[in-house]
């Protein structure tokens, strides 16, 4: 195997490299503290050495202002998709944060520096498991998919379209919201009829105190139904990975 280094190529590789390594250090599951910054970076260069043949092909070197101008473009352009697939995948951490605050164990809530995820138990543990289903399901491979295909959308050193990827954002923005009330919404009316039920005790009998039985029958419901909603994660994880890297495909 014979790799010609021209300056055209080795522009090429330095900028898809550049787009690589940013993306990298924003999207999920990547952008897990875990990961040494280090290794991403190696991660970037190979993937951008593998798109480089590609790529080179029809470009034209460019001069020393036009290659920094592409360098701040890639970098911008790297975030801006790596911030669209965390946008996506943000979906399972809200409905995690729905059930925290619907059954009570939002006060119990803390801060995971590894994730960067501020939240109870239900929001670090969808978190954590999305991200394992993610490396167990293969389905990062999609993502580093949409990741390639998108310099057919957004060409190498092209410059950012604003208008396509706000859309997208706001798109992303507005799937993720209506993503977590579909995915936590059934344990959520059940939490809702509780409240109601022991509303309508309390007016019945208000020598019971019904609200202190409150608390510990909330957390029995949700852990006892919690169940069905972690054998249905591994289907969600695998629509959110196809629907990034269809986003990743068709910003431009």
């Amino acid at each position: 195997m014979e790799l010609p280094i021209t300056q055209s190529g080795l522009e090429v590789l330095l900028l898809a490299s550049i787009r690589m390594t940013a993306f990298l250090l924003v999207a999920p599951p990547f952008s897990h503290h875990s990961i040494p910054a280090r290794i991403k970076a190696m991660l970037g260069l190979g993937l951008g050495l593998a798109v480089s043949q590609r790529l080179s092909v029809g470009y034209t070197p460019k001069d020393t202002a036009g290659f920094i101008t592409g360098v701040v473009l890639e970098l911008v352009t790297g975030l801006v998709l790596g911030f669209l697939v965390s946008l996506v995948f943000a979906a399972i951490q809200s409905a995690g944060s729905l059930l925290d605050l619907f059954s009570g164990f939002q006060m119990a809530q803390g801060f995971d520096p590894q994730m960067m995820v501020n939240g109870a138990q239900f929001t670090r543990l969808m978190q954590m498991a999305a991200l394992a289903l993610l490396f167990a399901s293969d389905g990062y491979q999609l993502v580093i998919g949409g990741l390639t295909g998108s310099f057919t959308a957004l060409p190498l050193a092209g410059g950012v379209d604003l208008a396509q990827p706000v859309q997208a954002m706001v798109s992303a923005v507005t799937g993720m919201f209506l993503s977590a009330v579909q995915i936590a919404g059934p344990l959520l009316v059940v939490l809702v009829l509780a409240d109601i039920g022991l509303g309508l005790l309390t007016r019945v009998a208000p020598a019971l105190n019904a609200f202190s039985l409150g608390f510990p029958l909330k957390i029995f419901i949700t852990l006892a139904l919690a169940g069905f909603l972690f054998l249905a994660l591994p289907r969600l994880v695998a629509m959110l990975a196809e629907q990034t890297a269809s986003t990743l495909m068709g910003v431009g």
